[in-house]
């Protein structure tokens, strides 16, 4: 019998499609499949399970599970919701989501650098002035996470001929980019940068790092660029922030709740750029395809995978 891998999750039907054609065409040798169309023998059989928002009550329903695989780069929601005990877990890393993401970081870098929300609340007011240009390498942008997609954001920029600054929980050494760590590290690389970019993961100890305080710290003037998780930002801190011109402008990619409810002040914000969670969306067949290489390289060794720390949440 051919191997049984699950799909697990509880997003929409619409949403899963593409991912079980991706995977199916990835694995011609395998049977995957959503856990309600696997037999109760078939699900005896599974030591692997691919999963997108899992109900935690669907993975325990497999005992023979070895290691979870996540589509998602993010992994929060499964370390907050399977209990103590569960099998390790595997987030992806896609280079194809990397060079996304730092293609994303690039573009709204760009945005801010070239002033482009000023000129279009000069256009709202049909008003013609040129406002005086400002080159990337006289802007700093500090990286707020510097994982696959931090490095990969990182070196966009300095590429690109930006003054870029990165800050990691742990020191790490990254060519042509000056790298901070520690509170100390962060405060630095706050008071320092015209554009903050935040890409890190969203644990217990980063839920809610962007502040009052922090926020404070922030270069008169700045910019704020979230693609990582809403909640490491305290939404309230932030429109004060800008309310009161300390702040200049928020691209604003992911919030606390999603969809973005329609009452949301943020949506009307004068400073504030609402994108629907599109900075770097997984790509089906690449994903696949670095799914499949994790699979044959757990069947051609035994070694069990797992790159997900559930101390560090990430």
């Amino acid at each position: 019998m051919p191997p049984v891998i699950a799909f697990l999750s509880r997003m929409s039907a619409d949403y899963q499609r593409p991912y079980l054609d991706a995977l199916r065409a990835a694995l011609p040798g395998d049977i995957v499949a959503p856990l309600a169309e696997l037999s109760t023998v078939q699900r005896e059989q599974v030591s692997v399970a691919i999963v997108a928002n899992p109900d935690p009550a669907d993975v325990a329903d497999l005992p023979g599970l070895l290691w979870i695989q996540s589509l998602w780069a993010g992994v929060e929601s499964l370390v907050s919701t399977l209990p103590v005990g569960s099998p390790p877990i595997m987030r992806l890393i896609d280079p194809e989501m990397s060079r996304t993401m730092a293609e994303a970081v690039l573009a709204w870098t760009y945005y801010l650098q070239r002033d482009m929300p000023r000129y279009a609340k000069q256009q709202a007011r049909h008003e013609w002035r040129q406002q005086a240009y400002r080159k990337p390498s006289q802007t700093g942008v500090g990286l707020l996470g510097l994982g696959e997609l931090g490095q990969a954001s990182a070196a966009r920029l300095r590429d690109a001929g930006f003054s870029v600054r990165g800050w990691s929980r742990s020191p790490k050494a990254l060519d042509g980019i000056e790298t901070l760590a520690g509170d100390a590290g962060l405060e630095a690389m706050l008071a320092a940068s015209d554009i903050v970019v935040s890409l890190i993961p969203l644990t217990a100890q980063t839920r809610g790092m962007l502040d009052v305080r922090r926020l404070n710290l922030m270069k008169p003037g700045a910019a704020l660029i979230n693609f990582s998780r809403g909640p490491v930002v305290v939404t309230d801190a932030l429109i004060a922030a800008l309310d009161r011109g300390h702040l200049s402008h928020a691209v604003l990619d992911v919030f606390d709740a999603e969809p973005l409810p329609v009452t949301s002040t943020l949506w009307d914000h004068p400073s504030v750029t609402v994108l629907p969670h599109i900075s770097a969306p997984t790509d089906h067949e690449t994903a696949a395809a670095v799914i499949a290489a994790n699979l044959r390289n757990f069947r051609a060794t035994g070694r069990i995978p797992g790159n997900v720390d559930l101390a560090r949440g990430y």
